[in-house]
């Protein structure tokens, strides 16, 4: 079923789940019908139903020797651990990076090896590694450097440390060319050769099947038994998988749902001392979720890169002394506060332009200016992304190391168009000197001289992506509710049944018909709260429309006329006051009729 076009002018697709196929799942696995229908609708197979309903690491997670090089790789580190053989990390500035890095730290320490950790600064070394950092980590002692979260397009830096003598070793999971570095070894499983099917996986989970694997060979080589230690607590770090996995917006689905279930269930109980003092210094004392991990600590993990301070989150998060993480905690929170003040501004100024230009009816939206900062620029893109429903690309110029001009810019993209792919196919033809990434987010290097063939590139591969018709938005919904019937009970059995929620499962949209608005007003300068019922009256129910202020929809709630609408969102548990109830967050709306 397609209901018309809302006010953020998307069509609302309603998927019918055939009824007998519901109340079948509903009756063999008993569960509301609300739950079986949401099972049925995202085509998980009756077969994998008990699996997805409730994982196990030992019933569901993959063989890591399933992934192209595991094997190889695996035996080799094992005798590296074995040999003591002198290692460091070279991580990515992200949360992904820093989490990969704290993850193999900590499995390297508990065999007994102790390893420099090295995080590139975000603004004057940029992604990736490069030869002064791995002519460092030489002279520092290294002979194996371990590339994580990055390295499967650095074909000239890995090429030059091997020169120098290094074994480069990389763990991944960017999209790979055709032809890939000549690394000792490489596991990424977006690898042309890869069959296991986990291409899904963020680098922390590379690194965490990578972790099992070594285990395993360490195992049957009797390196524990041997040393008199115990086997690493694998599980009880998946608290930083989880929070790496979720923030690096990878699809949780398969894998992924499992690592970030079964890290959400450690993370409420951490024993990672600078994961605690991160709760402890955001606030956080009710249930950790993956909106906590995306939108509270994430940023956080996040804003020393932003600020100079690249290494802060991976340090946060190897840290074993809890005033040393205190420290670095409160840190990084004073970070994120600047990150705030800058983010701002680069958003208004980038607001302004696509305004001024006319940006908004382009396939994508691309701007650029002098001044801005180079490690906002992603969650800028993010910005006009959400607000202009369509991919985004902010560009900063800087000088560079030779004193040349050059953008450093960050693309955010939406369902359906792979934004790496764009910049990989631009790096191909000449246009960009670096690029590259994943399907919704992706980053790139320019020189002015390329920018206007650049934009038409994009623009041109963008609607080729979509399709000869254009991109149209399209807003598929879960189900139906009425506010009587959005109980509390409901809210935590989807919670608990079909989260955690993100990137390919996506939390369910339920549309509410014919509602009555009986209030609305302004929010924070930015949000619309209104207070609805159904439109024949009974129990009210608080709504919010986040961010929508100066649009149609914010507009439209805050000038209601007493009109029926027809409402689009997601349910949330609200317990302040004690009372636990049910809050509408408001995606789009519509007039009823």
């Amino acid at each position: 079923m397609v209901i018309p076009h809302s006010f953020n002018c998307a069509r609302w697709i309603m998927h019918d789940a055939p009824l007998e196929t519901v109340e079948r799942v509903a009756r063999l696995h008993n569960l509301p019908e609300i739950v079986a229908r949401l099972l049925v609708s995202r085509g998980i197979e009756p077969a994998a139903i008990p699996s997805f309903l409730n994982p196990t690491l030992k019933n569901d997670l993959p063989d890591p020797f399933t992934m192209a090089g595991m094997a190889d790789l695996a035996a080799y580190l094992a005798q590296a651990i074995m040999d003591r053989a002198p290692m460091a990390i070279f991580g990515d500035f992200d949360v992904d990076g820093a989490t990969s890095s704290a993850l193999l730290y900590r499995f390297l320490k508990h065999a007994g090896i102790e390893v420099l950790v090295y995080i590139p600064d975000r603004l004057t070394e940029g992604y990736g590694p490069n030869i002064q950092a791995l002519e460092e980590l030489k002279n520092n002692g290294a002979r194996i450097v371990v590339l994580l979260d990055c390295g499967t397009s650095a074909f000239d830096t890995v090429a030059a440390g091997s020169a120098m003598g290094l074994e480069i070793v990389i763990l991944d999971h960017h999209e790979p060319e055709e032809s890939l570095p000549d690394a000792v070894h490489l596991v990424n499983p977006k690898r042309r050769d890869d069959r296991s099917g986990m291409s899904m996986l963020a680098a922390c989970g590379v690194t965490f099947m990578a972790c099992v694997a070594i285990n395993r060979a360490l195992r049957e080589r009797g390196f524990y038994a041997k040393n008199n230690l115990s086997e690493p607590p694998l599980r009880e770090w998946l608290d930083i998988v989880a929070l790496g996995t979720v923030c690096d917006m990878v699809p949780l689905t398969d894998v992924n749902r499992l690592l970030v279930r079964q890290g959400f269930g450690m993370m409420q109980r951490s024993s990672n001392s600078g994961l605690r003092a991160l709760m402890d210094v955001s606030g956080l004392k009710e249930e950790i979720t993956p909106y906590h991990a995306g939108f509270v600590l994430g940023p956080r993990i996040n804003a020393g890169s932003r600020v100079h301070r690249s290494d802060l989150g991976a340090r946060l998060l190897c840290t074993d002394d809890a005033e040393e993480a205190r420290s670095i905690a409160w840190t990084l929170n004073d970070c994120n506060d600047k990150r705030k003040e800058i983010q701002a501004q680069m958003e208004r100024e980038a607001l302004d332009l696509v305004e001024a230009q006319g940006l908004e009816n382009n396939s994508v939206i691309i701007v650029e200016s002098e001044g801005w900062h180079t490690g906002l620029s992603g969650l800028v893109a993010g910005r006009l992304k959400e607000k202009y429903a369509k991919p985004a690309c902010v560009i900063a110029w800087v000088e560079n190391a030779q004193g040349k001009r050059e953008g450093r810019g960050s693309g955010r993209s939406v369902p359906g168009i792979h934004i790496a792919q764009s910049f990989m196919d631009a790096r191909a033809a000449g246009l960009i000197e670096k690029g590259g990434g994943h399907a919704m987010a992706g980053g790139f290097t320019l020189y002015p001289e390329n920018l206007p063939a650049f934009r038409d590139f994009i623009a041109a591969h963008v609607l080729s992506q979509a399709g000869s018709g254009g991109m149209t938005d399209e807003t598929p919904v879960d189900g139906l509710l009425t506010v009587r019937g959005a109980k509390p009970d409901i809210v935590r059995i989807i919670q608990d049944h079909i989260g955690p929620f993100g990137q390919g499962n996506p939390e369910p949209l339920f549309l509410f018909q014919n509602i009555r608005l009986h209030s609305a007003d302004v929010v924070g300068g930015a949000h619309v709260r209104v207070m609805v019922s159904d439109w024949e009256g009974g129990n009210r129910m608080k709504a919010m429309a986040f961010r929508s202020i100066g649009t149609p929809l914010g507009e439209a709630l805050l000038k209601q006329g007493g009109r029926p609408f027809d409402l689009m969102g997601r349910l949330k548990l609200d317990n302040w006051g004690g009372t636990e109830k049910v809050e509408l967050h408001i995606t789009d709306a519509r007039d009823a009729g």
